[in-house]
């Protein structure tokens, strides 16, 4: 990036609303990975370093410490805002640390059929009568347009979706 990390305080409220996201098990992966660089980077550690103890590549870090930087005096107006409960600046928090819209066309499949499939990948495809013993992103696929969950999809489009929900059904022995 060319760029040098820039640096910045955080205020006690907006600490605590931070390390309570950081505690949250339920957590996305990548909020709280951006939550740990906001709080790391306040304390003065090199980016270089939470690149390594993330596994992440070092400008991932400058991008969300560049990120929380710019947005540093709209989220100090809001902490001493007297109307903004804890909730609010947790909201306020997570749209800073969100993914900024991107282009391209929108999703093929809707969050239905996304489901359906990850919902028969946990079927076991012995007891459905199948001659395999454990899922493959091919036979799930094939699987899927047979039952008409959809028209067509892709190994790959399902071994994504499978990626995502982290979900290893090859792996699995029912």
């Amino acid at each position: 990036m060319g760029r040098h990390a820039p640096t910045f305080e955080l205020f006690p409220r907006l600490r605590a609303v931070l390390e309570r996201l950081s505690r949250q098990r339920t957590a996305e992966r990548r909020l709280a990975e951006r939550v740990q660089v906001v709080l790391w980077s306040a304390a003065g550690r090199p980016s270089v370093e939470q690149a390594a103890a993330l596994g992440v590549d070092p400008q991932r870090i400058l991008r969300w410490r560049h990120r929380w930087h710019d947005e540093s005096a709209r989220l100090a107006e809001a902490e001493r805002c007297a109307d903004m409960t804890d909730d609010k600046l947790e909201a306020l928090i997570v749209d800073v640390l969100s993914d900024e819209e991107r282009s391209g066309s929108p999703g093929k499949f809707s969050a239905e059929q996304l489901a359906q499939i990850i919902s028969l990948a946990c079927e076991d495809p012995v007891e459905l009568g199948l001659p395999i013993t454990h899922w493959a992103p091919r036979d799930l696929a094939l699987e899927a347009q047979r039952r008409g969950i959809v028209p067509s999809i892709s190994p790959r489009h399902v071994a994504r979706f499978l990626a995502e929900a982290d979900l290893h059904p090859h792996r699995t022995q029912y």
